[in-house]
């Protein structure tokens, strides 16, 4: 079965080496990490969330409401799935896509034959290749900030389970 959630898991300068260091501890640094890692995911989620509602396109939105954090060792959002959004109830993978990065083209009922000569877009502005609208710009500005956040947050984990926590 195809996944029907956008899932981001940011990038960490270190983190393979905090994580190797970790698993010689107990099972509770982790859960320590786990939770610290969970607020900060939650602040982002927070603000990627904002950053859809206050986007021009209306499908935005309806997205921005699924967005997420979830629990890992390091930080992770999350948008999508199976919820049904919106006055046609379409699922939330069905306009993940097309509201982050928007779209040239034209797909399901607006792609039929009676729409063939309208000039407007599906997803209220065009495609622009990798660059978003939404979702991944606040993701990309709060990087180095999370970043730096959890390798605090690492550290005193350690540090306090190393020395008998």
């Amino acid at each position: 079965m195809a996944k029907t959630a956008l899932t981001v898991n940011l990038h960490i300068e270190g983190a393979r080496e905090t994580l190797r260091a970790l698993s010689a501890l107990p099972k509770d640094a982790s859960k320590e990490l786990r939770d610290a890692s969970l607020e900060l995911s939650k602040n982002l989620a927070v603000k990627v969330k904002a950053s859809g509602m206050a986007d021009s396109a209306p499908q935005s939105a309806h997205v921005a409401s699924t967005v997420r954090a979830e629990r890992d060792r390091v930080p992770v959002i999350s948008a999508g799935g199976n919820k049904k959004l919106g006055r046609n109830r379409a699922p939330a993978w069905a306009l993940l896509f097309g509201s982050i990065f928007g779209m040239s083209s034209r797909s399901g009922w607006y792609a039929g034959p009676h729409y063939a000569g309208s000039s407007g877009l599906q997803y209220h502005r065009r495609h622009r290749g990798t660059a978003a609208y939404w979702f991944f710009p606040v993701v990309e500005e709060e990087q180095a900030a999370i970043s730096a956040a959890w390798n605090r947050a690492a550290d005193n984990v350690v540090r306090d389970f190393s020395e008998g926590g």
